[in-house]
C-alpha cells in the first residue's frame, strides 16, 4: 500500500472547481480528473468503497496536484487537454530537471523523420517546442502518427528494411523505407505536420477539405473518408477553450508571496495548446518586492530556454524595458512583457495567480508540519536546538550480491537531495551488512575529515545495537565526535509505529543506562510526530538504496558474458549472436559450431564455450 498521507493533504485542497492529478512516486500522472468541488471529489477516493482498478491506483499515489479554474466547464476543457498531453494510464477505463524536450523533424532527409529530442539545437532540421514534459512530446508524436503518418523509426531501422513493418500495416506509416510512397506525396504529409506544430491548424483543415472534395468527385470514397477523419480530429483539437491561446506561443507567469516565501507559477502555451504548468519556489532576499522577484526570475529562467514572443505577468518587473530588450536580443525576435491586461488574457493571469497562491499555501502547510516534527524530535531526544542536518544510511543487496549503500540527508527544510550519495560496496563477504556499512561510513566520513562534507547533528542507522556499535567504532577510528547516533530497529511485532530508537552519544561509546541507552530503547509511539519524521528519513534511505541496487543489478544483467572473454570484441560478439539467434542458442552450441563463425578460431571457440557453460552451471 502507498505511504501517502491523505489526511494531511486533503485539508490543503480548495473547494473551488478545477482539475486534480494523482501522481506516483516518480511524479508520473496516474489519473487526471475534473471536479466542481475539488476537495469533495478528491476526498471521495479515501472515504468510500472503490472498485479494484481505483484501489490499485490509490495504492500508488505519492502526491496529488490540483489546478483551480473559474468554472466546471473550464475544468472539463483543461482535463481533456491534460489527458491528451500526459496519457495517464488510470484514465483508460474512464476514457483515458534537465532541459526541456523538443520534437525534431529531420528536414534535410529525403524522407524526414519525427522524433523526441532533448539537447542543444545545433544540427540541421526543425525543432518544435519546448514542451514542459516528455509526456507532452510523446502524446503529440502519437497524435501526429495517426494524423499525418510521417515516419518515426530510427534511421538504422529505416535503412535496413526490405519490407514494410507493422507501422505500415496499422496505417501509422506510409512505407517510405520500401518506396511505397512517392517523395512528393510524403512531402505533403511533412508540410501538414509542420503547419500543425506551428499552430496553423486552420490552414491544414482547409487544404484537407479541398482534397476530400477532389477525392469524392473522383469517386475515391475510401480516400475521402480518410481525409474526413483527419479533418474531424483536427477540428476537435482546434476547439477553442479558456485555458488555450489563439495559436502561437505564450508563457503566463504569476508571483505570489506569503510569510517570506515566494511561489512563481508558469503556464506554458505552445502552438495554441496548454502544455501544462509548473510551480517554482526561488530563494529571495527578505526585502525583495514583487517587481524584483519577477525580474530576477525572468532573467534566470530564460537563460537556457526557448523564449516565446509574449510573456503575460501579474505585475511589472523591475527594469521591464531593459529586460524586454535583453530577452528580445537573445530570442532574435521581439519579446513583449505584458502586465496591464484585459478580458481573456487577464483571466489567464488570474488563473496563474490562483494556482500560485494554492501551491504556496500547500508548501507553507507542509513546512509548518515539518517544523513541528523537528521540534518533537528535539524534545524526544532531549536536544538543545533543532537538528540542522541529519543523515541516514541503509544497505541493499540480493543474497549478498551487488551491494549498494545509501546516504540521504535532511536539513531544517526537508530532504536535501543534492547531498544524497550511493556507494557500490566491493571486497567484502557477501551478505555482511556490518562490513558494508563500515565501508560506506569510511568513504563518507573521510570527506568530513577533509572539510568537503559538513558534519551532521544526527546520524540514523537502519538497525539496532549491533549496527550502532559498528558505526560508533568507525567514527571513533576516524576521530569524529559530536554526532548523536540513533539506531532505528523494528519492534518485536515488526509493525510500523512500534520502532525502537537506540542512542549513542558521540563515537566513543554506547550509553548503557537510562531510557534510550543500552537495554531500554526509546519507544515514541505510533502517533508521535517525531517518530513520523524518523520513519520518513529511514524510508527515504531504504528507497534510495533499493533504487541504486536495482539499477546496478539491471546493468549487470544486461552485460553479456561475451564481453568478459578476451578476444571477443563488439563485431565478433554481434556475429556470434546473429549466427546462433542469441545468447541462449550460443550457449547450447558445441565448440566446433562456434568455430564456423567467421573470425572465430578453434581456440577462441573453446574459450567461449567454457565461459558460457561456467555461467550456465552457476546460474540458480
Amino acid at each position: 500500500m502507498s505511504s501517502f498521507d491523505h489526511r494531511a493533504k486533503l485539508p490543503q485542497i480548495p473547494t473551488e472547481p478545477g482539475v486534480y492529478r494523482m501522481l506516483d512516486a516518480d511524479g508520473t500522472p496516474l489519473y487526471v480528473g475534473k471536479a466542481k468541488n475539488l476537495k469533495r471529489r478528491v476526498s471521495s477516493y479515501f472515504g468510500r468503497a472503490l472498485n479494484r482498478r481505483l484501489q490499485l491506483m490509490v495504492a500508488q499515489i505519492a502526491d496529488i496536484q490540483v489546478t483551480v479554474t473559474r468554472t466546471e466547464g473550464e475544468a472539463l476543457l483543461l482535463e481533456s487537454d491534460l489527458i491528451k498531453t500526459h496519457r495517464p494510464r488510470f484514465n483508460v477505463l474512464l476514457r483515458d530537471d534537465k532541459s526541456y524536450p523538443y520534437i525534431y523533424l529531420s528536414t534535410q532527409d529525403a524522407f524526414p523523420r519525427l522524433s523526441f529530442y532533448r539537447g542543444p539545437r545545433k544540427g540541421e532540421g526543425r525543432y518544435f517546442g519546448p514542451y514542459p514534459s516528455a509526456w507532452a512530446v510523446r502524446e503529440t508524436l502519437h497524435l501526429l502518427q495517426k494524423l499525418f503518418p510521417v515516419r518515426q523509426c530510427r534511421d538504422s531501422f529505416y535503412q535496413s528494411r526490405t519490407r514494410a513493418c507493422l507501422q505500415y500495416q496499422i496505417k501509422r506509416c506510409t512505407g517510405p523505407c520500401v518506396d511505397l510512397i512517392s517523395p512528393q506525396d510524403y512531402a505533403v504529409d511533412v508540410a501538414h505536420t509542420i503547419k500543425f506544430l506551428e499552430g496553423r491548424t486552420g490552414e491544414v483543415i482547409a487544404e484537407l477539405g479541398e482534397r476530400m472534395e477532389q477525392a469524392a468527385e473522383a469517386l475515391e470514397f475510401e480516400r475521402a473518408a480518410v481525409l474526413r477523419d483527419q479533418i474531424v480530429t483536427l477540428q476537435r483539437i482546434q476547439q477553442r477553450q479558456y485555458v488555450t491561446a489563439d495559436g502561437g506561443d505564450v508563457d503566463i507567469i504569476a508571483a505570489v508571496e506569503e510569510a517570506g516565501t515566494v511561489c512563481i507559477q508558469v503556464f506554458f502555451i505552445r502552438a495554441g495548446r496548454n502544455l501544462g504548468n509548473k510551480a517554482f519556489f526561488p530563494q529571495v532576499p527578505t526585502d525583495a518586492d514583487q517587481a524584483a522577484v519577477l525580474a530576477g526570475f525572468l532573467a534566470q529562467f530564460y537563460v537556457d530556454k526557448e523564449i516565446p514572443p509574449e510573456v503575460l505577468l501579474n505585475a511589472e518587473p523591475d527594469e521591464a524595458a531593459f529586460l524586454s530588450a535583453a530577452l528580445s536580443e537573445r530570442a532574435e525576435q521581439r519579446v513583449a512583457l505584458k502586465h496591464r491586461l484585459r478580458g481573456e488574457r487577464a483571466r489567464w493571469v488570474e488563473m496563474a495567480v490562483n494556482n500560485a497562491a494554492l501551491a504556496l499555501k500547500t508548501r507553507l502547510g507542509s513546512r509548518a508540519g515539518y517544523t513541528r516534527r523537528l521540534e518533537a524530535l528535539r524534545d524526544l531526544l532531549d536536544l538543545e536546538d533543532l537538528p540542522r542536518r541529519m543523515e541516514c544510511f541503509d544497505i541493499s543487496h540480493t543474497q549478498g550480491e551487488l551491494t549498494v549503500a545509501s546516504c540521504v540527508v535532511f536539513d531544517d527544510e526537508g530532504p536535501r537531495k543534492s547531498d544524497y550519495r550511493r556507494f557500490n560496496i566491493e571486497g567484502i563477504t557477501q551478505g555482511d551488512d556490518y562490513a558494508a556499512l563500515e565501508q560506506a561510513l569510511l568513504r563518507r566520513y573521510r570527506r568530513v575529515q577533509t572539510g568537503e562534507v559538513p558534519l551532521p547533528d544526527l546520524l540514523f542507522i537502519d538497525g539496532g545495537k549491533g549496527q550502532l556499535g559498528a558505526v560508533a567504532g568507525v567514527l571513533d577510528g576516524l576521530g569524529i565526535d559530536g554526532v548523536k547516533l540513533i539506531g532505528v530497529s523494528k519492534g518485536p511485532d515488526r509493525k510500523a509505529g512500534a520502532e525502537q530508537l537506540w542512542l549513542a552519544e558521540g563515537a566513543s561509546e554506547l550509553l548503557d543506562e537510562g531510557q534510550g541507552k543500552g537495554g531500554a530503547p526509546i519507544i515514541a509511539g505510533a502517533d508521535s510526530p517525531a517518530l513520523h519524521l524518523v520513519q520518513q528519513i529511514r524510508d527515504e534511505a531504504h528507497r534510495f538504496a533499493i533504487t541504486g541496487h536495482r539499477q546496478r543489478r539491471d546493468k549487470a544483467r544486461k552485460t553479456s558474458t561475451l564481453e568478459d572473454i578476451p578476444g571477443v570484441g563488439p563485431k565478433r560478439r554481434q556475429s556470434l549472436l546473429r549466427a546462433f539467434g542469441g545468447l541462449r542458442g550460443l550457449t547450447r552450441a558445441a565448440p566446433e559450431d562456434i568455430a564456423r563463425v567467421e573470425g572465430v578460431s578453434a581456440r577462441l571457440a573453446c574459450q567461449i564455450h567454457e565461459a558460457l557453460q561456467a555461467q550456465h552451471d552457476s546460474a540458480p
